[in-house]
Formats: C-alpha cells, structure tokens, sequence
C-alpha cells in the first residue's frame, strides 16, 4: 500500500536560509512506499524569497508554490497549504533550519501503525540534540504548555512545537481561524476537543536566536494566552455545518447530558443501539453496564470519532447506519432491547420511514426510546441554521409510532424552563443561537431545573416517548397525560 505526505511550509522572509532548508526537506528519509509533495506559501516575503521560490521550484512537480499578496502570518500560510494538500497525512514544516526533517519517519510512525490521528515531535522529551535557549523563551513556552494542558486536559510536553503531523482528512476537516503564531494552541484546543489520538515523539531542536532571523516574540505569547481561552469557550472544531454538533454545543452540556441520561437510563435493556451517537457524549453516560452497547453514525467523521472514544471499551460496537434505511439494520434484526433515538427524527426527511427501519432492531418487547424537540409553534431561527426540519407534536410523533408497529408506554415533557429561552432567543430576537455564557449557566444549574421541572405549568422544549414493540400487532395509545405520567415517574424521580 502507498501513501503521500504532504508537507505544509509557511516562508516567509527566510532567503538566508530557504535554500538549504528545502534541500534538507527533499532529501529527507521517508517511510517505504511513500511519496512526498511539498506545498510552500511565500507569506509576501519582501527580502528576495519569492524569487528564490520561484527558481528552487522550477522543473520540480512535486512542489508546489503560493503566494499571498499580503503578509497574513504562519497560520495563514498553512491554512492555504492545506488546501491544496492531496496527502494521505500533512506536516507542518518551518522553513528555517530550527528542525531536523530527516526525523519525518519517527514523526510518521504511530500514524502508519493506526494508533494515531495526530503526532506531536517534542523538543523537551529527551532529544540527542537540542540547542540551549535563553531562560525567558523557555519558561514561556513551558507556560503556555501548561496552560494549554489545563484547559485542553493533555499532558503535552511541548504545545508550540512547529512539528505536528495530523491524518490529512482529519485536519481538512478542522476550521483554522488564527492567521498568525496562534494556529499552535488553536489546533491543539481543537485536537482535543475532537478527542483525537495524539501521540508525542522527541525530536531535536536547533533554535535561533533572534539576531540569526527568529520572529516569535512575547506579544505572540499574549495571542496563544487568550486563543487558548477563546476556543476553550467556542466549540468551532468542523469545517462545515454539522447540525447536530452545533446541537451539541448547545445543549451537550455535561450536566444536561446527565439529566437527560437519567430520563433513558431506566428503560435500557442489556443490548442497546444508539443511532446517530455523534462524537458519543451521551452514549458514554448510557453504556455502563450494559452488555452490549452499539453506536451508529452515518457520517464518516463521526465514525471516527466513535471508534477513537470508545477504542477500549469491549462491550462498544461501532456501526455505520444511516437511521432512514432500513438496509443499513439488516444485520441488527431483532438483536436489541432498546434502541436510543436522541435528537434524530428532527432531521429526518420522513419520521415514519426512520421509525420503522429502526424498530426492525427491536426484539419482541424491546423499547424505542426518543426525545424530540418539541411544541412547533417554537420553531424559528435558532432550528434552522442546527439544520431541524421540523419541531414535533404529540398527535403526529404517535401517529408515526402507530403506523411503525409500536405502542406509547409512556411520554413527558423535558426541560421546560429550556422552551422559555428558545421562545425568547429563536422567536423573539431571532438570533440564529443561544449565547455560550448562557447554556453554561443553565448547565451550572440544571440541579435546580430537573428539580422544578415538573412544576412549571407550559409544555417542554422536548418530548421524552417510550414505545415498546408487540409482535402482536396491539397498537392502543396512552392518551391520558396522568397515566403516561405515572409510567415515568420513576425516572423522574431518578433525576
């Protein structure tokens, strides 16, 4: 099997050392059947680099040369690389000779082997070379590694390291917002946020001084400081509008994802499947204890995700299933005691096809658990852009349960005080978003929300419906809301 790197180098202003650099590059080892192509973007240099460039290019197709008619910095640089990358991985390659190329295979290694989506060379892990630096340089590296450790919960070593090697597919996939030196702790923030594999390798380092051309200063230590801060807050971790994940960042708060988690928990048998598991938030406050737990996705990047979460966990299966189509269950008839159903029907073109399709995964008896937002009188501007179809009513959702085979156990509301934001934000000032600030507050207090949510007299932002399969075709509904109450009152009480 063949692979490519693609190697990404930012230039800027470096005709002293261009030349030597890029022959270390061309020359360096790569791993067997591997080809390399060298993407290079001339950030505006004004010292003679682009003419260099150009020359240094000329008659080699496997490099490949941009320039940017104005100087916008390294991250900027990288993020047009980046689009021209056609590699199987992507490197991130300074043109200066601060780092050694011909490590590219000890960088490459845990990639090739599968176990990594991103690799980080370290210059502080017991390198055989590693240049001495002046002490307030390093003591502010080692700063803004911890601080980045802290509010990214790695134990990286070296944060700002320019060597970082990611799956190309999965770094094209990640937003790249700083145009300067504040791309370090952004993709760093955004790899671990996006859960992904990352390993850490030692490498040696031949620093510069400022005098011989270095550029860092400390006013890009304050920028890392508050970039760090900035994507700690804001979840901007994919390229293109993912409905569902922006639902996440909404509302995957961990204490809503709980108390969500607590309405489920009772009704699971030992064999559950969960459709459109996402990144897995909720399905790993649902999965203890169960023998067999089963996450599903249809969306590739989803996948894995799923599959780098749950690596270890034995009893977790991963599976590509599309929620409409009624093939993708084939090879799940009629195995499962609960199928979870969060959030999914929203975005179906047709509800009652995803019902049926998924009740086929349900052995006789087996429970179809869903919550759906709710009340279509609320729907507005905060659905659209997350990509919802429609917002559901309680006669429609039992009709398509009716008509898929299954009978309403039990149904309530959920989240009532969540129906009074959506109404204010989505229909009353019409923002296209709930504010960060204000779901981390409601989050810090869903321990007092769960607790009067049965009191407020309005109806749910969300509707919580248990339906059970009965071979035997009896379809009656529970219409009276006290009785229905009744069937789920032990899992409010759980709350």
């Amino acid at each position: 099997m063949s692979f490519k790197l693609s190697i990404l180098v930012p230039v800027y202003n470096e005709r002293t050392v261009l030349e030597a650099s890029l022959a270390r590059v061309m020359a360096a080892p790569l791993p067997e059947n591997m080809d390399r192509e060298l993407i290079l973007v001339d950030d505006c240099s004004t010292d003679g680099t682009w003419d260099i460039l150009q020359r240094l290019c000329d008659g080699h197709p496997e490099m490949q040369l941009y320039r940017h008619e104005r100087n916008q910095g390294k991250g900027a640089a990288i993020r047009t690389a980046l689009g021209y990358a056609t590699g199987d991985f992507c490197l991130v390659q300074d043109a200066d000779l601060e780092y050694d190329p011909s490590e590219y295979p000890v960088l490459l290694k845990p990639l090739l082997d599968g176990r990594a989506d991103a690799v980080f060379g370290s210059r502080y892990r017991g390198s055989e070379q590693a240049r001495i630096l002046p002490f307030w340089h390093s003591l502010m590296n080692s700063t803004l590694t911890l601080i980045s450790n802290m509010f990214s919960n790695l134990s990286l070593t070296d944060m700002e390291t320019c060597y970082k090697v990611f799956r190309t597919d999965l770094l094209k996939s990640i937003p790249i917002r700083s145009d300067r030196f504040g791309f370090e702790p952004e993709i760093t923030m955004k790899a671990a946020k996006r859960k992904l594999r990352i390993y850490e390798v030692p490498i040696s380092y031949h620093g510069r001084s400022y005098e011989e051309g270095k550029k860092i200063n400390w006013k890009d230590g304050v920028q890392a400081l508050t970039t760090i801060l900035h994507f700690w807050l804001i979840d901007d971790l994919y390229t293109v509008p993912y409905g569902r994940l922006l639902l996440n960042n909404m509302s995957g708060t961990p204490q809503y994802l709980d108390w969500i988690a607590s309405q489920l928990r009772p009704h699971l048998g030992d064999a559950v499947l969960e459709l459109r598991a996402g990144t897995g938030s909720l399905s790993s406050k649902l999965m203890s204890k169960r023998l067999r737990y089963v996450v599903t996705d249809k969306d590739p990047l989803m996948l894995h995700a799923l599959a780098n979460r749950f690596l270890r966990t034995p009893s977790v299966q991963v599976a590509g299933v599309d929620p409409s189509n009624a093939g993708d269950y084939e090879e799940f008839r009629g195995q499962f005691d609960s199928v979870v159903c969060v959030n999914v029907l929203e975005f179906e073109a047709d509800p009652a096809q995803t019902i049926r399709a998924a009740r086929q995964a349900l052995r006789p008896g087996g429970k179809l658990l869903l919550l759906v937002p709710f009340q279509p009188r609320l729907f507005g501007s905060i659905d659209k852009p997350l990509g919802h179809l429609r917002r559901f009513n309680r006669d429609e959702l039992f009709g398509s349960l009716r008509e898929g085979g299954l009978d309403v156990v039990g149904h309530h509301h959920f989240n009532r005080v969540g129906a009074v934001s959506w109404f204010l934000y989505g229909k009353v000032m019409r923002r296209r978003f709930i504010p960060k600030i204000t779901l981390k507050l409601f989050d810090k207090t869903v321990w007092l929300w769960k607790r009067l949510d049965w009191i407020f007299p309005w109806k749910g932002l969300s509707l919580i419906v248990v339906a059970q399969f009965h071979d035997a075709g009896n379809t009656s509904i529970a219409e009276d809301d006290n009785t229905v109450e009744h069937a789920l009152r032990g899992s409010r009480a759980s709350a």
